[in-house]
């Protein structure tokens, strides 16, 4: 394999030609910044930050970069934790940041038009404003951007009833390595005309191009919803509880697991003083049910407790207000945080069959 080439002076000249020399960073502190994720002690160094924020410059960017053979990595809001926007081999760091606008909410095909660089949770807050619903909701979705979602295929809680990411994107605008631009579909839900290139790229990685519009498929929001949080004597009998749940005929719309160590630091990290913990308690189901119906919701709620009851969970909390559904799922969020914070040991995303989560 042919080596990479340098990032010269020259090139850097060349950078502040297509963004401007506001928008390039070399210095030491902005290489180590913009060289980690999450596993803030693992530092790749880039030759040079560069933050575009047209499609144009993208283009120019990665023509010039192959050209030149010099190494391109383009990177999010950096709150991965696989490596993805790590530039392991130094070379240009191209930073999504500036691709921060929606660009269309259409109501009646219900999509939604964004740049990469919009926060998770301000597009879900935009849409739902229009009473629609972008299902995928990862634990940090409060700072991370929607294009690395779509690099890393993300899910979060809401996937065990709606799926991931994977499931919502219809198209996407993307520059190759060679600084062409392509769409990789169409705004339709079904596209039989050729190879289904959005989906190769959904999960990538940023390994095939650098994605600068999306265009995501939407769902009417649901009016309600019912959270509970259930303690067990046991991991075993709360991961056993899971397939039972399925079992009874509910699609929960969240289904979480939190074991004693995690729910006790994430309740520190968060200054979480109105959940008390039983003695025999060593794991707990964060568990919700959404829908418009809210007398079906109460149904599938009781059938819930029926089946948790069979495990010896008696102290059921129901959330009975909106800002206590917000805390629980708050202190769920946090545990990633808290976990860091208390553990030396790192976060792994373990993927197994639900009849399996016993055994682990």
């Amino acid at each position: 394999m042919a080596e990479f080439g340098i990032v010269t002076a020259e090139i850097i000249s060349q950078l502040k030609n297509i963004v401007g020399e506001s928008f390039i960073l070399s210095d030491d502190e902005s290489k180590i910044h913009y060289g980690h994720d999450e596993t803030e002690d693992l530092v790749f160094k880039p030759s040079v930050v560069v933050s575009p924020n047209k499609v144009g410059e993208v283009s120019a960017i990665l023509k010039l970069c192959f050209e030149k053979n010099i190494p391109v990595t383009p990177r999010g809001a950096g709150t991965g934790l696989s490596g993805g926007a790590l530039p392991v081999i130094g070379g240009v760091l191209l930073s999504m940041e500036r691709f921060s606008h929606i660009l269309l909410i259409d109501e009646k095909n219900f999509q939604v038009t964004v740049e990469p660089g919009v926060i998770t949770e301000i597009l879900q807050n935009a849409v739902k404003e229009k009473g629609l619903f972008y299902p995928p909701d990862p634990a940090s979705k409060g700072s991370c951007f929607i294009g690395g979602n779509i690099a890393e295929n993300s899910g979060g809680p809401k996937a065990v009833k709606y799926g991931v990411v994977k499931d919502y994107v219809l198209n996407l605008e993307m520059v190759l390595p060679n600084g062409e631009v392509i769409w990789t579909g169409a705004n339709v839900l079904k596209n039989a005309t050729g190879y289904n290139l959005t989906q190769l790229v959904v999960g990538s990685e940023g390994t095939l191009g650098i994605v600068t519009k999306i265009v995501l498929r939407l769902i009417p929001h649901p009016s309600n919803d019912v959270l509970m949080l259930a303690p067990f004597s046991s991991a075993e009998k709360a991961c056993e509880a899971v397939n039972e749940i399925f079992r009874s005929g509910i699609s929960p719309s969240g289904l979480e697991f939190m074991e004693r160590d995690a729910i006790e630091w994430a309740m520190k990290h968060v200054g979480e003083t109105n959940i008390s913990l039983n003695e025999k308690t060593e794991a707990h189901l964060l568990i919700e049910v959404d829908g418009n119906d809210m007398d079906a919701l109460y149904r599938d709620a009781e059938k819930i407790t029926e089946v948790l009851q069979g495990f010896g969970c008696d102290e059921i909390l129901f959330a009975d207000s909106a800002q206590q559904k917000s805390d629980l799922w708050k202190l769920r969020r946090s545990v990633a945080e808290a976990v860091k914070a208390n553990s030396i040991y790192k976060e792994e995303d373990t993927v197994v069959p639900r009849a399996e989560l016993p055994k682990l």
